[in-house]
């Protein structure tokens, strides 16, 4: 899987992550803690975290990255959406643009990428928890035909601020 996208004259590559991406991958997600309330925590990640938290999902086969103009322009991940054996049929989505590369249309490769792995495994529905107030990623998992299962007042916090988590469900069946 190699999918290849093009906007604005910048086209983007989307395929399976590797171990040799965990720098890459871990610059972008401290990026979203330290800047944004995409990732509801303040502690940024370390290099052996980065390396475990990819390797686990490399082994579920379920990480992806995209790469523009050389470099690792974003990720996206889908894991277990709860650790309970009841839940095993459901995912949850993570997809993540590296500063100064929104718009080009890598968000969206990477979700279309991520779907049709979750399908492939066999999964039956994606989730997707975004803080409310997020609305770039609300509209992507729109076009994405996610829809809106509700919002969760004030069950998170950062930057001194009570979030709102929106839920968003995708059938994959």
């Amino acid at each position: 899987m190699n999918p290849i996208y093009e906007r604005n004259s910048v086209t983007v590559t989307v395929r399976r992550a590797q171990l040799g991406d965990a720098e890459d991958v871990r610059a972008i997600r401290n990026h979203a803690i330290e800047q944004s309330t995409a990732l509801w925590t303040q502690t940024r990640q370390s290099s052996a975290e980065g390396v475990a938290w990819l390797t686990a999902h490399l082994e579920r086969e379920s990480a992806f990255v995209a790469e523009a103009e050389g470099e690792v322009a974003g990720f996206a991940v889908y894991g277990p959406w709860r650790e309970l054996d009841g839940y095993r049929h459901t995912v949850e989505d993570s997809v993540y643009v590296r500063e100064g590369r929104h718009g080009l249309g890598i968000g969206s490769a990477l979700l279309d990428a991520l779907i049709a792995s979750a399908r492939e495994a066999g999964h039956h529905v994606m989730i997707a928890d975004i803080e409310a107030e997020n609305a770039a990623s609300i509209r992507l998992h729109q076009r994405f035909g996610f829809h809106d299962v509700g919002t969760v007042r004030e069950v998170g916090t950062k930057f001194g601020r009570w979030l709102d988590l929106t839920i968003m469900r995708l059938p994959l069946v």
